[in-house]
């Protein structure tokens, strides 16, 4: 769906949609290889939100601990899709990720065309 984002994501334990399982992703961000090992930490079907904590990867070399929540808010036809980071940097000299958001957005936008695409 976003190839150019995302080029590979496996399951490492447990089941696809479950708490506690761990997935491992290679991607591209700043046009660089990246890798990040995930644990999905909370699942909420009706809010339609996923937390993940990452656990291992490039992110970790930055930043002490690193957690994204992605939620869907739907208002008929209308899917706002909202992502949220919640971070501690390993120094102040480290970046806030901002550039990491822009991906995120980016490849939201990305999967929105490829499922607009499917339905026309």
């Amino acid at each position: 769906m976003s190839p150019s984002h995302v080029q590979n994501c496996d399951l490492q334990e447990g089941q696809w949609g479950t708490v506690g399982s761990t997935v491992y992703f290679n991607y591209t961000h700043d046009g660089k290889e990246r890798v990040a090992k995930e644990i999905i930490e909370a699942l909420d079907e009706e809010n339609k939100s996923v937390t993940y904590k990452v656990i291992e990867g490039d992110l970790m070399e930055l930043y002490k601990t690193f957690k994204l929540t992605v939620r869907v808010d739907t208002t008929g036809e209308d899917n706002v899709v909202t992502w949220t980071f919640e971070y501690e940097k390993l120094s102040e000299d480290i970046p806030d990720p901002h550039t990491l958001m822009e991906f995120f957005g980016t490849m939201t936008k990305s999967i929105d065309s490829h499922h607009i695409s499917k339905n026309t």
